[in-house]
C-alpha cells in the first residue's frame, strides 16, 4: 500500500470514527425525545379529567407511548453498542498494546452481550414505572370497584390497557431478541484484529 493510500485509509477510519460517535449521540436524542413525549401523554390525564376521554382510552395510549419508547430504547441500545464495536475496531488500527494502559482498556474486548448502558436503563425504568404507576391507577379505579359487583356491569373494554400490555410485551420481547442476535451475529462477522 503507497504512503497516499495508506494517509487515505487513515482519514477515512477517523472520519468513519466520528461518524460513529455522531450515530450514538443521536440514538440517545430520539430517546430523550421519547421520554419527552411520554411525559407529554399525561396530559390526556386533563382530557380524563373533563370527562372527554375515558380513562381506559388513557390508560391504553400511555401503555402504547412505553412500549414505543421501550422499542427505541432496545433499538438505540443495539446501536450504541454496534458502534463502540466499529469504533474499537478502527481504535485497534492506531493504537498500540501498550495504549491499552497509556489511553484506555476497552478496545482490547468488545461486550460479550447487547447491554443496555446505564443511561438507557435509566430510561428503561423510568417507562415502566411510569406505566405501572397508570395500570394500578387504572386497576383502582376502574376493575377493583368492578370486582365485588355483580357480572352484567362488567365492561369489557376496561381489558383494553391489560390487552395492550401483553401484546406489547411480546413485541418488545421479538425486538429484544432479535437485537441481541443481531450484536452476536455482528461480533462474529466482525471481531476486529486481535491487539
Amino acid at each position: 500500500m503507497s504512503q497516499d493510500d495508506e494517509s487515505k485509509r487513515k482519514e477515512l477510519l477517523l472520519k468513519m470514527y466520528d461518524q460513529l460517535f455522531n450515530d450514538i449521540n443521536r440514538h440517545i436524542l430520539v430517546v430523550w425525545q421519547s421520554v419527552g413525549l411520554l411525559f407529554g401523554a399525561f396530559a390526556v390525564f386533563a382530557l380524563v379529567e373533563k370527562k372527554i376521554m375515558p380513562l381506559y382510552v388513557a390508560s391504553s395510549l400511555i401503555v402504547l407511548l412505553t412500549a414505543w419508547l421501550l422499542a427505541h430504547i432496545y433499538d438505540a441500545a443495539y446501536w450504541y453498542n454496534r458502534n463502540i464495536v466499529i469504533i474499537g475496531n478502527i481504535e485497534r488500527q492506531f493504537l498500540k498494546k501498550e495504549d491499552l494502559t497509556n489511553i484506555h482498556h476497552y478496545f482490547k474486548k468488545h461486550r460479550s452481550e447487547n447491554e443496555m448502558i446505564t443511561h438507557l436503563q435509566i430510561q428503561y425504568y423510568l417507562g415502566i414505572g411510569i406505566a405501572l404507576l397508570v395500570i394500578i391507577y387504572h386497576f383502582y379505579v376502574e376493575i377493583m370497584p368492578g370486582i365485588c359487583a355483580p357480572w352484567g356491569g362488567f365492561e369489557s373494554q376496561q381489558t383494553l390497557p391489560y390487552i395492550l400490555i401483553v401484546s406489547a410485551t411480546i413485541c418488545l420481547s421479538k425486538l429484544k431478541k432479535e437485537r441481541e442476535e443481531k450484536y452476536k451475529e455482528f461480533l462474529k462477522k466482525s471481531p476486529g484484529i486481535q491487539v
